[in-house]
């Protein structure tokens, strides 16, 4: 008689996801952002730097740049 063994994952960390819509009408779903970098003021200010700055480091590896963000909205899981 084995009981059942059940897997755990480390957590390295808590993440929020947030959908983004470009000025030029494209889209990049599930963006996450970790939760512990969110200050207590001005979240959507900071969520908008993280996000701009994972898009210049993109940019920098693909060699072709995102538009501007026009709107952030946040997925819950």
């Amino acid at each position: 008689m084995n009981p059942k063994k059940t897997k755990i994952k480390p957590v390295s960390g808590d993440f929020l996801f947030f959908n983004v819509v470009y000025e030029d009408g494209t889209h990049s779903s599930n963006r996450k952002v970790p939760s512990a970098d969110m200050p207590m003021f001005d979240a959507e200010g900071a969520i908008k730097a993280m996000l701009e700055a994972q898009d210049r480091k993109i940019a920098e590896l693909s060699g072709s740049p995102r538009g501007r963000i026009k709107a952030i909205t946040q997925v819950f899981r």
